[in-house]
C-alpha cells in the first residue's frame, strides 16, 4: 500500500474486533525454537513483521503452516542454520528475539545488528551482556552478533534500563540454562507476562513475570503446546481514540480492558463516557468534542508511548491545551511536522509537545 487517502468529517461509529498483540505474538513465534516439538499460535495479527518473522524462521528451516485462522504451527526440528541475516533483520528490529533461543537451544547463533524502527537508539549490548552472564562467547564483528555456548548457566542480570526485547531475550535464553537465572528491573508489559504464560505453558519454569524481578528454572527440553495470544492494546486504545477525536461512538471486543488502565484514564478526562466487561469497551462521546488533557509517557504500567502519537491527534482537535511528555524514545515526534502541515497547532520544547485545539 502506497497511500491511504482520508475523507474527514464522519462520526466514527461501531463495532470492532481486536487483532492479537503483535509485540506478543513476535517474541511467543521466536519462542517456538526452543521446542523440540511442534507449538500451534492463535490469534496471530495478520503484520508485515509477521510476516517478516515467519521468513526469518523459515529460512533457518523451520516448518510452519498456517490455516485460514491464522494460527501458526511451527515445527523446529528441521531447523538447519543458525543465522539472522542481515537483509531480514534490517527491516524489523525484533529479529533479534531469536538470539537467546538460538544459542539456549543449538548452542550457536550469528544474528545481524538490528535496524528497523527510527523512532530513537535502541541498544542491543544489554542482550549481549545478558548472554555473557550467561556464560555464552559473543563478539560482534562485521556487522553480526555471533555467540556460543554449550550450555547457558544461570545468572543474576540486572539491566541498566528497562528493556522489552531485553528482558524477553534473556528470559527465553534461560528457559534452557543450567540453574536459576534472575533478571532484575525487568520490563512489566503485558507482552513480557503473555511470553512468560506461554513459556510456562511450554514446560519452563518462570516466576515474577509483570514485576520488575523475574526468576527463571531452568529445564532440561521445552515441549509442543497451543498458546492464544493476547489481544492488542494499542490497537484497542487506537480505535477508540479515532472515536473520541470525532465526538463519535465505539464498541471494541475481544480486548482486555485491564491492560489499558492508563488510556482508559486519559480518555475519560478528556470527557470520554467508558463502560467495560471481561472482553470488551465501549465509548461514546455523545457528539460532543473532547477536552485537551496532559500525557506523559513511561513504562507500563504508565502511559505507553506507543499511544503518545493518538493523542497528540486527540489535542489537536480537542478544547484548550494540552502537554504531551516523551520519555521513553527521544526521538518520537516525527509526526508532529506532518500535523503542522495540516494546520495543528503543536510547540515543541525538548522532549514536550505543547498543543492547542
Amino acid at each position: 500500500m502506497d497511500k491511504l487517502i482520508i475523507t474527514g468529517g464522519a462520526r466514527l461509529g461501531g463495532e470492532v474486533r481486536i487483532a492479537g498483540a503483535k509485540n506478543a505474538a513476535l517474541p511467543i513465534l521466536a519462542a517456538t525454537l526452543l521446542a523440540a516439538e511442534p507449538i500451534v499460535v492463535h490469534n496471530v495479527p495478520h503484520l508485515q513483521d509477521i510476516t517478516t518473522m515467519m521468513e526469518l524462521l523459515g529460512r533457518m528451516g523451520m516448518q510452519l503452516v498456517v490455516d485460514e485462522k491464522l494460527s501458526i504451527q511451527a515445527d523446529a526440528s528441521p531447523i538447519h542454520t543458525h543465522v539472522a541475516p542481515y537483509d531480514l533483520v534490517k527491516t524489523m528490529r525484533a529479529s533479534i528475539l531469536v538470539l537467546g533461543p538460538l544459542v539456549a537451544r543449538f548452542g550457536e547463533a550469528q544474528v545481524s545488528l538490528p535496524g528497523g524502527c527510527a523512532i530513537g537508539s535502541r541498544p542491543v549490548n544489554l542482550h549481549i551482556d545478558g548472554l555473557r552472564a550467561m556464560g555464552a562467547e559473543v563478539v560482534v564483528e562485521n556487522g553480526y552478533i555471533r555467540a556460543t555456548a554449550e550450555r547457558l548457566r544461570g545468572a543474576r542480570m540486572v539491566m541498566d534500563i528497562v528493556t522489552v526485547t531485553g528482558t524477553e531475550n534473556l528470559m527465553m535464553a534461560a528457559t534452557l540454562a543450567d540453574g536459576v537465572s534472575v533478571i532484575e528491573n525487568a520490563a512489566r508489559e503485558p507482552e513480557v507476562v503473555d511470553l512468560a504464560n506461554c513459556l510456562n505453558a511450554m514446560g519452563a519454569k518462570v516466576s515474577g513475570a509483570g514485576t520488575d524481578s523475574i526468576t527463571i528454572e531452568g529445564v532440561e527440553r521445552l515441549r509442543g503446546t497451543e498458546y492464544r495470544v493476547l489481544p492488542d492494546r494499542i490497537e484497542t486504545g487506537t480505535y477508540l481514540i479515532a472515536a473520541a477525536i470525532t465526538g463519535g461512538g465505539i464498541r471494541v471486543r475481544d480486548t482486555d480492558p485491564g491492560l489499558l488502565d492508563a488510556v482508559l484514564q486519559k480518555l475519560r478526562e478528556a470527557g470520554a463516557d467508558i463502560a467495560t466487561g471481561d472482553d470488551w469497551i465501549t465509548l461514546d462521546m455523545h457528539g460532543e468534542r473532547p477536552g485537551a488533557i496532559d500525557v506523559r509517557t513511561a513504562p507500563y504500567p504508565a502511559f505507553p508511548t506507543d499511544m503518545q502519537a493518538q493523542f497528540t491527534a486527540l489535542n489537536s482537535v480537542a478544547s484548550g491545551t494540552g502537554t504531551i511528555t516523551e520519555t521513553v524514545f527521544e526521538n518520537r515526534f516525527m509526526h508532529v511536522q506532518e500535523m503542522q502541515r495540516m494546520g495543528a497547532d503543536i510547540r515543541l520544547e525538548g522532549n514536550t509537545a505543547i498543543v492547542t485545539g
